[in-house]
């Protein structure tokens, strides 16, 4: 059954527990619904264990290019399931928790762009803590189904639905999108998706609550 962890000290708490009984690099996930938070409470989180030992790798990097999607006619639905490239996220999750004295490079996405810049992250063998952030890290289809594996610990970002519609409206409009636009990707496509996550909380090992 789930556990529950209260707050970003009690995480930071649990990181550090995590971290001094390893033998290996930590790899720890943090999953919600699309405006749950996740990238800011990984960054908090990070803030908090200073220097190189704490790096997030975000499931975001991940997008196919908005070319792709456009040739396999998926646009509109950009941040669905099918439109990552999910064994190439599994795959650099298996060299994270395996490869402890390589450099791992990685792309990041950059919401003003719309695109990820490959090779712009790096984890290294000072690296102890990886961060790992996305919407999809419970699922098994659409080539989901490895990612798990190479996580130690999955935690579910639960947050008041309310506040979370209108934070991801903020965000579209911030980024670009008129409000109206905002509104309706909201409620309609990232609302799609989220119903898909909250299917599969209950595969998290942890109900992170902040």
């Amino acid at each position: 059954m789930p556990i529950i962890i209260k707050g970003l000290e009690e995480a930071r708490k649990r990181i550090l527990d995590l971290e001094s009984k390893s033998k290996t690099r930590v790899v720890i996930g943090i999953t919600g619904k699309p405006g749950a938070g996740k990238s800011t409470v990984t960054s908090k989180l990070k803030e908090t264990i200073p220097g190189e030992r704490t790096v997030i790798l975000s499931q975001d990097g991940y997008h196919l290019s908005n070319l792709q999607l456009e040739s396999l006619g998926r646009s509109n639905f950009k941040g669905a399931p099918d439109t990552f490239d999910s064994e190439g996220f599994s795959k650099i999750l298996f060299r994270v928790k395996s490869e402890l004295k390589n450099n791992i490079y990685f792309p990041v996405f950059h919401r003003e762009i719309e695109e990820s810049i490959s090779a712009e992250g790096l984890i290294t063998e000072k690296t102890n803590v990886v961060l790992v952030e996305g919407n999809y890290l419970l699922f098994e289809t659409h080539g989901w189904g490895e990612v798990a594996k190479h996580l130690d610990e999955i935690w579910y970002l639960q947050v008041d639905d309310d506040l979370r519609l209108s934070r991801l409206v903020a965000r579209h409009i911030e980024f670009g999108k008129n409000p109206q636009v905002a509104v309706a990707w909201a409620h309609g496509s990232d609302e799609a998706n989220a119903r898909l996550i909250e299917k599969v909380r209950d595969k998290a090992n942890a109900f992170l609550l902040v």
